[in-house]
């Protein structure tokens, strides 16, 4: 692939459109290289807000699996840190997915080597990434990751918690998990942490931290208990580290490369406890999927399976706390509009009520849909006019299908419109009969004859017709039944009307 390893994007994401990627074939050149293909695979994944040194962790990871032999493995203290790109300053620097190019063979206790592959994602939140895309990417590292590092800066958050519940929710629903748990470690890790005091740095006191911080109780707001369940229901094992501030040059220095010197003495502490436990053979989850462990190969067909859900258009459009709420106002606005429109037209034409001339009918739908809507309007909505201008019009076609529903309700109670079938089809019949034997009194017995056939076609569709009505089958010959008498009874009308002549009325118009 290249002369020497380097960070390799594989997740590309657009821009303009906000779509997303899939590098397949600089993904296979590393998944697909004939020392690991076959070989289960561990993918640790960092992911979190943007600029909060998730690369800048990683190169550490990176330079450990190099030297995980020496003693001395964080380097000479003017040494620069090389890997994943990452720089100070306060503009995103990673985007998409990045995997790096090699991919690390390592011999576990019981003989067995696993793949190990370190994965870089875009930071959230910043100014040009929409919810959907820091959603989708967090979601796809987590899909694909067997240990997601969640980056997280000074303390954990409820918005953190809560964003977690929202990107894991949206990798969720592209899987098939139903009896498992869906993803596999998560491990919190707290930078900057200044409150050593109440827990102390590391596994332990972070652990601690997470435990308190994780914490269902009875006398919490549901909403606080149900983001708590959410997480303990999506993965396997949680866990937490808390880690120093790397101190002031590392963060205001434009001239920092890296180098150890500049770096706290007890964040580089802190840095030989972590990743040398993290990175343990004993501790390296390889990758399962429907509690099946995952290789290289394997690893290479799930990602193009699940960038091809997320682009296509099956899974909702995940949105902000703010557009969610909004959302959810406005459709119980919409709710209460309809609700209130349905009672006033069940008190009018509904159930056993008798029917109800059609003019008047109207009307009342008229004034009804008019209270609707002024009750729609009348709530306080969030969203902004445009926004919820789009609601209004649903509420709009929704009361127009209601009322198509009460309009038919109501006529199938008129008695005429219930019988109008057999009653044309009973006066064509009589109609017939005697229009036979006019016929064959007067000698045209060809055309007797004809009336008879017609006769006999139209007495076994009214038979066909009571049959279809008693037994309920047959419906779509029953239309036809009924539409065929309807046109039958619209010409006979035109008929007579015209053989009337115009009315008193209409002569007066005339002239």
């Amino acid at each position: 692939m290249r002369s020497e390893p380097g960070p390799v994007q594989i997740v590309n994401v657009c821009k303009e459109d906000h779509s997303f990627e899939l590098d397949t074939e600089a993904l296979a050149k590393i998944l697909l290289a004939p020392e690991v293909r076959d070989k289960h695979v561990v993918v640790l994944s960092v992911a979190g807000a943007f600029r909060k040194g998730k690369s800048f962790l990683l190169d550490f990871m990176i330079r450990y699996m190099y030297r995980k032999g020496e003693e001395n493995w964080l380097g000479h203290d003017d040494e620069p840190l090389t890997g994943f790109s990452w720089r100070g300053g306060s503009e995103p620097e990673t985007t998409g997915i990045q995997l790096w190019s090699e991919v690390f063979l390592v011999q576990k206790r019981d003989g067995t080597e696993v793949a190990v592959v370190l994965m870089d994602t875009q930071g959230a939140f910043d100014d040009q990434s929409t919810v959907k895309d820091c959603a989708t990417i967090f979601a796809l590292s987590t899909m694909t990751s067997s240990i997601q590092l969640y980056n997280l800066s000074q303390n954990i958050q409820e918005d953190d918690l809560q964003q977690l519940q929202l990107f894991t929710e949206y990798g969720r629903l592209a899987m098939d998990e139903i009896f498992l748990k869906p993803f596999q470690s998560l491990m919190f890790l707290i930078r900057d942490w200044s409150f050593p005091y109440e827990y102390t740095y590391g596994f332990k006191g972070g652990d601690q931290f997470l435990n308190k911080r994780l914490q269902v109780k009875e006398a919490q707001h549901e909403e606080l208990q149900t983001v708590r369940e959410h997480i303990h229901s999506c993965f396997t094992s949680i866990s937490c580290f808390l880690l120093p501030h790397p101190g002031l040059k590392v963060a205001t220095s434009p001239t920092f490369h890296g180098q150890l010197c500049d770096v706290a003495p007890e964040f580089k502490e802190q840095l030989k406890s972590l990743i040398p436990k993290l990175l343990h053979p004993d501790r390296l989850a390889e990758k399962e999927i429907n509690g099946n462990k995952v290789t290289c190969r394997g690893l290479l067909e799930f990602f193009k399976a699940y960038i091809k859900i997320y682009q296509g258009e099956d899974l909702p459009q995940p949105k902000t706390m703010l557009m969610a709420t909004a959302e959810a106002n406005n459709l119980a606005a919409v709710a209460t509009a309809k609700d209130q429109y349905y009672k006033n037209m069940e008190k009018v034409c509904g159930g056993d009520l008798p029917y109800v001339a059609p003019d008047s009918l109207e009307e009342k739908h008229h004034f009804f849909f008019r209270e609707a809507r002024h009750t729609f309007s009348s709530t306080k909505k969030m969203g902004g006019q445009e926004f919820c201008d789009r609601y209004q019009t649903q509420l709009e076609q929704e009361l127009g299908e209601m009322w198509q529903s009460f309009s038919k309700h109501n006529e199938s109670k008129n008695l005429f419109s219930a019988f109008r079938t057999p009653a044309v089809l009973f006066v064509l019949v009589c109609f017939l009969y005697v229009l036979s034997g006019v016929l064959l009194f007067i000698g045209l017995s060809t055309f007797a004859l004809v009336c008879d056939c017609t006769l006999g076609v139209v007495m076994m569709s009214m038979l066909t017709w009571a049959f279809i009505r008693y037994s309920g089958r047959y419906r779509t010959v029953g239309g036809a039944i009924d539409q065929a008498a309807g046109v039958v009874l619209e010409q006979a009308t035109v008929v007579l009307n015209k053989s009337r002549g115009p009315s008193p009325g209409d002569q007066k118009k005339s002239r």
